[in-house]
């Protein structure tokens, strides 16, 4: 398995022959209902956009994670795979083949059976999604359990239904809290992420949502208090004698992770 942060919420995942772009935002700026004096992210450098994608992932309909002006450059014949929000956005733009994921749901696609579940709180009520995708094609034999990966990236993990499904190999969610004033949670992953960790025994955890080499402005964004991170959740995990290794990935940089392969359950 391949993965590549892409910076922000954004990744490139590489495994059983797929290249799967996940809640791209790869172009121009982020800005939420054109209130850039709210909050505007900017990237220093320019991306170059992935090529030869074989299907888009989006867990949120926002623009941080459906960003319309990456949405608008990418080939709209690339199958999407969305929340509700999410495939309203991509529909929006054009895209000819959009596949709507309800909690719940199980989806294959290309091989690749995708799991969803409850994930970030948006407004007062809204669930958006979390995945489990399990690359049932790279399961040597039927004794080997499938690759599986879970992603979710605001730190609301569905602990109920998770703990139902078992094992994964590999994470990636926030492993720091970002609050608003110190008080009200924007993304939660100093507490939450060992509790995934303790759930899911991953062999690896990486973050997701962070600001890499992105810079944020605006008024919201001096307000933003960070605590927590991959080096807490490191050390916390190896002094609780855990295996789970925890990468920091550099935006841009392909992370390979040589995975151990599980045994099937039952």
């Amino acid at each position: 398995m391949k993965l590549t942060w892409l910076d922000a919420n954004s990744w490139l995942m590489e495994m059983a022959g797929q290249r799967i772009l996940v809640d791209p935002w790869l172009v121009g700026d982020l800005v939420f209902g054109n209130l850039d004096w709210l909050v505007r992210g900017t990237r220093p450098d320019p991306i170059d956009i992935p090529q030869n994608i074989d299907f888009i992932l989006l867990s949120q309909g926002l623009p941080d994670h459906a960003h319309p002006e990456t949405l608008k450059a990418l080939d709209k014949s690339i199958p999407v795979l969305a929340s509700p929000d999410g495939a309203k956005v991509a529909q929006k733009f054009g895209y000819t083949s959009v596949t709507t994921l309800d909690h719940g749901d199980t989806h294959v696609q290309n091989g690749i059976e995708i799991t969803t579940f409850v994930g970030a709180v948006v407004g007062a009520t809204k669930r958006e999604n979390a995945y489990i995708l399990s690359f049932i094609d790279e399961a040597p034999s039927a004794q080997a359990a499938p690759t599986r990966l879970y992603y979710e990236p605001h730190g609301y993990p569905d602990l109920e239904n998770l703990k139902a499904f078992g094992q994964v190999d590999v994470v990636i969610t926030p492993l720091a809290d970002i609050t608003l004033m110190g008080v009200a949670p924007v993304i939660r992953g100093a507490d939450v992420a060992p509790k995934i960790a303790q759930l899911l025994i991953p062999q690896v955890m990486l973050p997701t949502a962070e600001a890499g080499r992105v810079t944020y402005t605006g008024l919201i964004s001096s307000a933003l208090k960070a605590a927590g991170g991959a080096a807490e959740l490191r050390s916390r995990l190896e002094a609780e004698g855990g295996g789970t290794q925890v990468i920091e990935p550099v935006p841009g940089e392909p992370v390979t992770l040589a995975l151990s392969q599980r045994v099937a359950a039952g």
